[in-house]
């Protein structure tokens, strides 16, 4: 059964990608990432930052939950919503479950994001690592998943240019 999305989920996103937009032009991972609260408010929007700090746990996720638990403290993550640019991986869907997030929506899948960037690929989904997490974390993906992938592509001939 495909999900529905609310229009929420679709401003969160929109935004997201937009970030996934500002990395790539500033030479990071082409990912971002939206924190919305449980009742669709969006809070925070962050970016991927891996190359720019020299951190290869910089990934938008982590850098999200980092910004939110200094500047709103831990508990805006409680029962929220992050919306994510690229699937995220299993480090990220971990940092989400423990930060208490419970929702998790996607873009462009784990599957994509290989397929675009190629290079090393961790093959585990966001829904195989938090499918039987206590509590409960939703994972649904695919919304605005071309979007998402453009910008992956982007990147992926950028990287072909170059070489």
């Amino acid at each position: 059964m495909d999900a529905v999305f609310s229009p929420a989920d679709h401003h969160a996103m929109a935004l997201a990608i937009a970030a996934s937009r500002e990395a790539l032009a500033a030479g990071d991972m082409p990912f971002g990432a939206t924190l919305s609260s449980a009742d669709g408010q969006v809070l925070w929007v962050a970016r991927n930052a891996q190359i720019s700090t020299q951190d290869c746990m910089a990934h938008a996720e982590t850098v999200l939950v980092q910004q939110v638990q200094r500047e709103l403290g831990p508990q805006a993550l409680q029962g929220a919503t992050v919306h994510a640019s690229g699937e995220p991986c299993a480090m990220c869907s971990g940092a989400l479950f423990w930060a208490g997030v419970r929702r998790v929506v996607y873009a462009a899948s784990t599957e994509d994001i290989a397929h675009s960037l190629g290079g090393p690929v961790l093959p585990v989904t966001a829904a195989q690592v938090l499918g039987s997490a206590q509590p409960q974390v939703s994972v649904q993906g695919g919304l605005q998943r071309d979007a998402a992938v453009q910008v992956l592509q982007a990147k992926g001939l950028a990287a072909d240019a170059a070489s």
